[in-house]
């Protein structure tokens, strides 16, 4: 009978402990040790014998290579924990800079293609999921109020905690999905109410976006389709039913208003609806 083992180096084990202290969320532990890793796969060394023309090296490296800026930003950011927080080296961060990233507009589905997508979905639990495309991966039974008509949203975006509408067609959505889960054994109770493979695991982010873009494929949309696209079009669609700005923004968990407003730039809706001032120009 064999075993193996996982030996964690001091400097991990620091990383990893420093990150423990500032009570980081687990996504952002993996994001980071991840980066390490690879800097350390490109230095051929311990991260900790880098100099500043190392790290400014690899940043050419990541530039050359193709990064997108996001990316590149989130690498540098893991990064400069490293040597500012675990090693106590920030002026080793001197030659790295962070870099601009561009201003997108993002995707929208219009109401006939959002129908179409859930309609090509072929798995009750990932239809279920995509009708409420909003942090639904870490929903149990109990967040569901329906005195209220609201979902509990607990650490969501932002990290905080938030309710969510919950309207009378997707309650009725949930409560066909709870009671077949239910028959299934697929529901463990008062669990997650949408488990993974695993019921004690709550449904994947990732499994949830390759549902949204087989649907999106089977539907024949054109456009780049995951949960981001349906949360765009949930607040553009909104925002064009009037409903007020900042009601819109407490419903999506952002912090600054003028995230929300972006959603002004893609609401056609209400760009048909104002008057070019050349309109009320009387007639030549």
């Amino acid at each position: 009978m064999t075993s193996s083992t996982h030996t964690i180096s001091p400097l991990r084990q620091r990383k990893i402990d420093d990150m423990r202290m500032r009570k980081l969320s687990p996504k952002t532990q993996a994001s980071y040790i991840r980066v390490v890793k690879q800097f350390a796969g490109f230095l051929g060394r311990s991260p900790d014998t880098a100099s500043v023309e190392d790290l400014r090296s690899y940043q050419l490296y990541l530039v050359d290579h193709g990064i997108s800026p996001i990316s590149l930003n989130a690498t540098l950011t893991g990064l400069r924990f490293l040597f500012a927080t675990t090693l106590d080296h920030p002026e080793l961060f001197t030659k790295m800079h962070a870099v601009h990233v561009p201003h997108k507009l993002p995707v929208v589905l219009s109401r006939e293609e959002v129908a179409q997508l859930l309609a090509a979905v072929d798995n009750l639990k990932h239809q279920t999921a995509l009708a409420r495309a909003s942090e639904v991966v870490s929903l149990k039974v109990s967040d569901i109020d329906s005195q209220r008509m609201t979902l509990r949203i607990e650490q969501g975006k932002g990290s905080k905690d938030r309710y969510a509408m919950l309207s009378p067609v997707l309650l009725e959505r949930l409560r066909t999905w709870w009671r077949f889960a239910h028959a299934q054994g697929k529901m463990l109770p008062g669990g997650w109410l949408f488990p993974g493979l695993d019921p004690i695991d709550p449904l994947s982010t990732r499994q949830l976006n390759r549902a949204a873009h087989a649907a999106a494929e089977a539907a024949g949309i054109n456009k780049r389709v995951s949960m981001h696209t349906l949360r765009h079009s949930f607040a553009t669609r909104l925002l064009e039913q009037k409903v007020d700005i900042r009601i819109i923004q407490v419903l999506l968990g952002h912090k600054k208003l003028e995230t929300t407003a972006l959603y002004a730039q893609v609401a056609t809706d209400i760009l048909r609806e104002v008057i070019s001032p050349i309109e009320t120009l009387p007639p030549l």
